[in-house]
């Protein structure tokens, strides 16, 4: 598999299940309703949210991948073997936390948006969208930043995909899920996804790392 393809797909896949987890976007359908806005509206907030969450995460991520670009010029083994492990090790993490979770029904943790904080205290919707966004923005992925140590290794090319991808697919996934909930069509299996996320997450990390083996840059 090309170097450059093997990069695109790792960032699709964890930006696909990020993008898909409940907790991102299924928050901005529950105010948009208490709020009354209408589906533009609902939409055009998660737009803004989803590009402050994005935002920092590349920013995060870039720097990451700097530090892996440089490393790529002195130390092949770093790049090329521990890179992959990070990944994978990651991905065993999160086997184990979701192993964990489910053995003692810790309830589930992972969220960016406190809807019943925002509802509660009757925010004006400049305060709730400047709320939303903040919160997205101080929770970044830390999967996808990552990655961009993996990605680093083929240069800026393999940074910029990284982005690029992670950007799109991210809101626009985001996007579409509050449009089908929006119009109703919220009867599909959501609690799966939001409880087994480190579950779906682990399995990706580890596709990827393993697929990092095998990859000549």
């Amino acid at each position: 598999m090309n170097a450059i393809i093997q990069i695109f797909i790792g960032s699709v896949l964890l930006s696909i299940v990020h993008a898909s987890i409940p907790n991102h976007w299924l928050p901005l359908v529950a105010i948009g309703k208490v709020e009354k806005w209408n589906l533009k509206e609902t939409l055009f907030v998660t737009f803004i949210t989803g590009v402050s969450h994005t935002i920092s995460t590349i920013v995060i991520g870039i720097i990451v991948g700097l530090i892996g670009y440089q490393l790529t010029e002195t130390y092949h083994f770093v790049t090329h073997i521990v890179a992959p492990l990070v990944l994978i090790v990651l991905g065993l993490i999160y086997f184990y936390q979701d192993y964990r979770h489910s053995k003692i029904d810790i309830p589930h943790e992972h969220s960016h948006i406190d809807v019943n904080n925002l509802i509660q205290k009757k925010k004006t919707k400049r305060a709730i969208v400047t709320s939303l966004s903040l919160a997205m923005f101080f929770s970044p992925c830390i999967e996808v930043e990552i990655y961009y140590f993996t990605a680093a290794r083929i240069g800026w090319l393999g940074i910029a995909i990284v982005s690029l991808t992670y950007f799109i697919v991210t809101i626009s996934g985001m996007m579409l899920l509050v449009y089908f909930a929006s119009k109703g069509i919220e009867k599909f299996k959501i609690n799966f996804f939001e409880h087994r996320e480190k579950l779906i997450s682990g399995i990706i990390l580890l596709i990827v790392g393993l697929l990092a083996f095998f990859i000549e840059y």
